[in-house]
């Protein structure tokens, strides 16, 4: 008898820790709350759209049981929801979650590995340290640094490479699933070109894969990328059964890079010489997808962006390895040509930051490049502070298919949303006062703005940051 009682103590003490624990996050996210201050989404392209944006300067966005209610300006709103509770972020512009299409996290410690061009840089630095993820407590480690760095920066969506273990694939999962982030991962796929150590074979990372799919795809808020690292580390046969997968599990993602390096453009035609392009490589196998998504394309020719247009794949643009590894300046004007969906990319460790802030910093740089390259540097034109935005937020989501489900604040989305302010960084906060209008504001915050503007981050409308 007096066990039994002692057992009722124990297991009630549990259950108020829980209570406490995680009861307060559940009424949290399930109260109508309103947050006031400059609310700014997109709607559309602006690069292909008149009034492409929502912006209310006094504005307010509800959100309850993690979705978003309604937005727009509060004075036309509150009387609607009166019963909502308010949290005031006047003077701090609110907008949805950041997006980044293409990024490593194996390769969080190894940013900044000084002096090489792509395929050096991966065999001297890239594949000895992913050789390390085979190990769960370093997987885990890694994953838990790299997660926190990205919500850190307002990053609240990515698609991202893990390594050829499987190890490194759960350690990622798991770890995203409990911040109830929405994250796209999967193994890579890599079986000639490679150090032993790393490779797999096409039946082991056909088998690998399936099973990671059923495990992982479309648990909660993730979902699984096929995932060839590139076409000279993957033989045909591999390739194969990557499209394999494609065709057996609807609504994968196929993650992968191309034409990134001039040397690797060419090392591929040596590859697979029978293939009109690199692209057209993945094509034959059945990887060009409405789901895959192409890191770099810088070297990609028309015929390959009618291709990628006409199937509905998209580009990561990924300026700050494009600098770092002197690989080359995408073309973001043929893209928008072609209508072809185009996503930001930090691309760590070749990428210098996971800060999408910087990442536009970058991006405006590369696109103002272009000009030395071209005989008139007038029919440049300089990368707009609100397409900018556009590709980190609703475009990021565009080329991930996920715009009806993150992006913006229309009613029924996740309520993904970060709160920008400027008075962190002095500099930033003399530039936003003198702001002309909000596109001039949100280059402000885009040339001059870091992790330290990023002074909240929600995720499902549970603060994170």
């Amino acid at each position: 008898m007096k066990l039994a009682i002692s057992m009722n103590k124990i297991f009630s003490f549990i259950f108020c820790i829980f209570f406490l624990l995680f009861g307060s996050i559940t009424v949290q996210a399930e109260e109508l709350v309103g947050y006031r201050g400059e609310v700014l989404y997109f709607t559309g392209n602006p690069a292909k759209v008149d009034h492409a944006y929502q912006y209310f300067p006094n504005g307010v966005l509800y959100v309850q049981n993690g979705k978003v209610v309604e937005s727009g300006d509060y004075e036309v709103l509150k009387s609607q929801y009166a019963n909502a509770r308010l949290i005031d972020y006047s003077g701090h512009l609110i907008i949805p979650g950041f997006i980044d299409t293409h990024v490593h996290y194996p390769q969080s410690e190894m940013m900044a590995a000084y002096g090489d061009q792509l395929l050096d840089w991966l065999n001297n630095y890239t594949f000895p340290t992913e050789r390390k993820f085979s190990d769960p407590v370093e997987a885990n480690r890694v994953a838990k640094l790299f997660l926190d760095q990205l919500v850190n920066n307002g990053t609240t969506t990515a698609l991202v490479f893990s390594t050829v273990s499987p190890v490194s694939v759960d350690a990622f999962f798991e770890e995203s699933q409990k911040r109830n982030l929405r994250m796209i991962s999967g193994k890579v796929l890599m079986d000639r070109n490679a150090p032993d150590f790393l490779k797999d074979t096409p039946q082991t990372s056909y088998l690998e894969s399936k099973a990671l799919i059923e495990k992982w795809h479309n648990k909660g808020r993730l979902s699984y990328a096929v995932t060839p690292r590139f076409a000279p580390t993957s033989s045909p046969e591999q390739l194969a059964l990557a499209g394999k997968l494609v065709g057996e599990f609807p609504g994968v993602y196929v993650h992968t890079h191309v034409a990134e390096n001039k040397a690797e453009v060419a090392w591929v035609k040596e590859l697979y010489p029978d293939s009109r392009s690199y692209l057209d490589v993945y094509d034959h196998f059945g990887l060009v997808t409405d789901h895959s998504v192409f890191a770099h394309g810088i070297y990609l020719n028309d015929q390959d962006m009618q291709v990628m247009s006409k199937k509905g794949a998209s580009i990561a643009f990924c300026p700050t390895s494009n600098l770092f590894l002197g690989s080359g300046l995408f073309n973001l004007a043929k893209a928008n040509e072609y209508n072809v969906k185009v996503g930001l990319g930090t691309d760590i460790g070749a990428g210098t930051s996971l800060s999408i802030l910087e990442t536009m910093n970058e991006a405006y740089k590369v696109t103002q490049m272009r000009k030395a390259f071209v005989e008139d540097p007038s029919t440049v034109k300089p990368l707009d502070p609100m397409q900018s935005l556009y590709l980190a937020t609703l475009g990021g989501a565009k080329a991930l298919s996920l715009d009806d489900r993150i992006g913006g604040f229309t009613p029924g989305k996740e309520a993904d949303f970060i709160v920008l302010g400027s008075t962190s960084i002095p500099l930033l906060n003399a530039r936003v006062k003198n702001a002309k209008n909000i596109a001039d504001k949100v280059f402000a915050f885009e040339m001059l703005g870091d992790d330290r503007a990023v002074e909240h981050v929600y995720i499902m409308g549970v603060q994170a940051k």
